[in-house]
């Protein structure tokens, strides 16, 4: 079935901005709350926000074999439990009742107003419910970096690294949308110079640049999924930020790795961008030396070509692009990472998140993390407004954004934003 929401020429009655993350070639998902207090499944063209239960209800999907109250439901579970063929089918209409050329919605005012809302009408919510979170450690150069920071400059990746996606299973009921602040985490930490551990406030917050997938009912327990089958159960993605806190990280991960350091809150985008939107954006990811285990061996473009940058504001302050980098870095793709987790058998649900890992390029301006921006706070990064930072401080807010241009079409994530908190504070809450 051929994608024609992607058709290029293909152009809105509704007025998208050049530079917009949202032209009709995208068509993400998301889950809002309406100004009528109703939680409802939509779409974003632009900046109008598209209800499709109420799409639905009034008879603009009649011919794909929906259920009434697919849209009706507060995640998208349900309706990524259907399947790749329906995805595509709904997106497809989409695009065709919101093409400038089809007056079926666009010349009817009554159901305009029903179906279209404005941004600042609706509240954006987590667009999934995540059963289970899991997040690699795919990028060669972040594993490099701290493999050479923490241990042995010519030794800095451990041995199964290049022939593994290395992935650990993290906290999915942390898992925050965008806007929805984080309080500094509480844990052990090993001060340098000491022999006893202490206990308070992590001091070496941290953002991690990264990118998630989320799943859809993949396969049965004892299935492994072949890797040439493996985007056929990816939904599509969205932008992470999976906060960290190094110091308590540092005394924690040895033997099994970061638990509280890692588990206090991870932010995502709301919209999910679907594998079919970014079809166009397929690039060639890293050469893979040696070569992987057959059943991790692929053909053809299996990466995406996904510009990333990240803004830190200070409390009060202007925003300022603390790095930039691109998703096509990642050494282990998506497919690999999904093969790998279920070769064993592992049973993958709708709604599963899966994370990348932070994403860093060749070059210091394109790390994906503070740790490395400021090499473990050796290097402070310098702000528009005098101050320095080594890692992220209560009161600074951490931006991600992404997005895809070929030249022709442009499609983007929009962002996640999150405000750092002080340590929670009960008697303050109160």
């Amino acid at each position: 079935m051929p994608i024609l929401a992607n058709d290029p020429s293909r152009r809105s009655w509704i007025d998208v901005s050049k530079d917009s993350d949202f032209p009709i070639q995208n068509i993400p998902f998301g889950v809002f709350l309406t100004r009528d207090d109703v939680i409802t499944i939509g779409t974003r063209i632009g900046n109008k926000a598209i209800d499709l239960g109420a799409l639905h209800q009034l008879g603009y999907f009649k011919d794909i074999p929906l259920t009434d109250d697919i849209f009706l439901q507060d995640t998208l579970n349900d309706f990524i439990s259907d399947g790749k063929k329906t995805w595509r089918l709904v997106r497809n209409r989409i695009a065709e009742i919101f093409d400038k050329d089809n007056p079926d919605l666009r010349d009817n005012q009554e159901h305009r107003k029903i179906v279209l809302f404005d941004l600042n009408e609706i509240e954006m919510q987590l667009p999934v419910q995540i059963g289970d979170y899991t997040d690699f450690y795919s990028s060669k150069e972040h594993a490099t970096n701290v493999g050479t920071m923490f241990r042995d400059p010519n030794n800095a990746l451990l041995p199964n690294w290049l022939h593994i996606p290395v992935g650990y299973h993290g906290r999915s009921s942390s898992i925050i949308p965008s806007g929805i602040p984080v309080h500094r985490p509480m844990g052990q930490t090993l001060p340098a110079g000491k022999e006893t551990p202490e206990f308070g406030p992590s001091k070496l917050v941290d953002f991690e640049l990264e990118m998630a997938f989320i799943t859809t009912d993949a396969n049965h327990l004892g299935e492994p999924i072949p890797i040439e089958e493996a985007e056929d159960y990816i939904f599509g993605m969205v932008l992470l930020n999976d906060w960290s806190a190094r110091d308590i990280q540092k005394w924690e991960y040895v033997p099994l790795g970061p638990f509280l350091a890692k588990n206090f809150a991870s932010s995502i985008s709301p919209w999910i961008v679907t594998l079919d939107a970014l079809e166009p954006y397929r690039t060639a990811g890293p050469k893979q030396e040696p070569d992987p285990l057959p059943y991790l061996q692929y053909e053809g473009n299996k990466s995406f070509d996904i510009n990333l940058e990240v803004d830190l504001t200070p409390d009060g302050g202007k925003p300022q692009t603390i790095t930039k980098s691109n998703f096509k870095y990642m050494y282990w793709t998506m497919a690999q990472q999904l093969a790998h987790h279920t070769v064993n058998g592992c049973n993958v649900n709708s709604g599963d998140m899966m994370g990348s890992g932070t994403i860093s390029g060749p070059t210091p301006e394109t790390y994906g993390s503070m740790l490395e921006l400021t090499w473990k706070g050796e290097k402070p990064i310098a702000l528009n407004d005098g101050t320095e930072r080594k890692f992220i401080q209560d009161g600074d807010t951490v931006t991600l954004r992404g997005y895809c241009d070929n030249g022709v079409t442009r499609i983007g994530f929009g962002k996640v934003s999150t405000k750092l908190l002080p340590t929670f504070n009960k008697e303050k809450k109160k």
